[in-house]
């Protein structure tokens, strides 16, 4: 085994993804409610989650046709946005809605309901 691999990581979900008709809300545990402070209305922010619906099975998957289009070729799912990948984390870059306290209301986080919240950060300004 390389001297850089652990055998395992313990990640302790933050909060659990809540999806809505067109938002969702990111419900963060009351333990790291402190960890919001500094984020408003109209920020974005990166996502990290847990894709907790992904079969055991897709995180054998090394390979995909991007989008699922079977005519164009293989292409490694370091590569893709591919959801089948060893560690199922997405990420997902949204736009902040309203805060009421721990609950974050966002727009455009593509995580199913009942996602565990990996992390939350701020989204760098691109240009």
């Amino acid at each position: 085994m390389p001297p850089f691999a652990a055998n395992s990581i313990c990640l302790t979900p933050i909060g659990v993804v809540r999806t809505l008709a067109d938002d969702a809300v990111l419900e963060i545990d009351t333990r790291y409610a402190d960890g919001l402070l500094g984020i408003a209305t109209g920020d974005a922010l990166l996502v990290l989650y847990w894709m907790h619906e992904l079969p055991p099975a897709a995180r054998e998957v090394l390979q995909a046709h991007p989008r699922g289009d079977r005519t164009r070729p293989l292409t490694g799912v370091f590569a893709l946005r591919s959801p089948m990948r060893p560690n199922p984390i997405g990420v997902t870059e949204v736009q902040v809605a309203a805060i009421d306290g721990c609950r974050v209301t966002v727009r455009g986080l593509d995580a199913h309901d009942g996602s565990p919240i990996l992390d939350v950060k701020i989204a760098m300004m691109r240009g």
